[in-house]
């Protein structure tokens, strides 16, 4: 008897929330180190209760061996069937209106080569990627050399993802619902690539409400004209935003991690308790840094 066999089509992509049975909890976060590092500290078991406990995601910037990094990083969570969340943050003239996390790499030659790497390291592993937050936000603060340059990069970075990371989302970060107006983003991530993606991140660092950063989202996507889809950082936006971006009094913690919420996911991008800069109510603690002070204000809403 005679058997014929019908072409089998390359496998769809799948999807990382499938593969994975819940958010990875990163055990060396900023905050989760401080606590171990001061166990007599009064402060120390709320903001291992409240933050430490909960899924957060981690920033990578520049690092000679972050092909290596990551894919340690993205294997750990494998390892415990958990998604991991990361941050791509590496653009060189990053921040380039608010300054306080400027850097980033060397040259665009040099930010193509880590975000190859950085894309190969997950390879195949299930993962969710937050693409340089703020990229496409402060166009106002740079050169429209300087804009196609950027746009140029972050198309490569989606071009990456979308062929070395298969089981990745990843998300072009998508700015805020008080910053950039929802059509002149739509179009920034359309130069940007974002079709070769998952979607786009809103609120990253930010404190807006879900529901305003879902209504701002929806705008972006009804002026896209895709299927694109989005998520939220809700670390911060408990209080919502009072009208100050760095390290402004009285906000508190959102919701933790989940799938919807009204978007594709709620995420907790920024890390509660890390300072925006040398500003608010933290004005002696630099972008980046961890304030014990910071995070009670948060789990208290103060």
């Amino acid at each position: 008897m005679v058997m014929f066999l019908m072409p089998v089509s390359p496998a769809a992509a799948a999807s990382p929330i499938d593969l994975t049975s819940g958010f990875y909890v990163n055990p060396n976060t900023l905050p989760a180190t401080w606590a171990r590092n001061n166990p007599g500290d009064s402060r120390a078991a709320r903001i291992q209760s409240s933050i430490d406990s909960k899924p957060i995601a981690r920033w990578f910037g520049n690092d000679s061996n972050i092909g290596s990094t990551v894919a340690n990083y993205t294997g750990a969570a494998d390892g415990q069937d958990k998604l991991p969340v990361l941050v791509a943050y590496n653009l060189p003239g990053r921040d380039a209106c608010g300054g306080h996390s400027g850097g980033g790499a060397g040259s665009p030659a040099a930010y193509r080569t880590w975000i190859s790497s950085f894309a190969a390291g997950i390879g195949t592993k299930p993962a969710v990627v937050i693409i340089e937050p703020d990229a496409l936000g402060d166009f106002e603060c740079m050169t429209q050399t300087q804009i196609n340059e950027r746009l140029g990069m972050l198309t490569y970075a989606t071009q990456m993802f979308q062929q070395k990371s298969p089981n990745t989302y990843a998300y072009l970060d998508g700015g805020n619902a008080g910053w950039v107006a929802a059509p002149t983003m739509a179009s920034r991530l359309r130069s940007a690539g974002v079709a070769n993606v998952r979607g786009f991140a809103v609120n990253v660092s930010n404190f807006y409400t879900t529901s305003q950063s879902a209504s701002y989202a929806n705008s972006v996507v009804g002026n896209l004209g895709t299927g694109s889809r989005f998520v939220i950082d809700t670390s911060r936006n408990g209080n919502g935003h009072n009208g100050q971006w760095c390290n402004p009094p009285g906000r508190r913690l959102g919701v933790t991690a989940q799938v919807g919420g009204g978007a594709e996911m709620l995420l907790w991008v920024k890390t509660p308790g890390v300072s925006d800069g040398n500003c608010g109510i933290a004005p002696n603690t630099p972008a980046g840094q961890f304030n014990p002070d910071l995070a009670i204000r948060l789990i208290d809403g103060t």
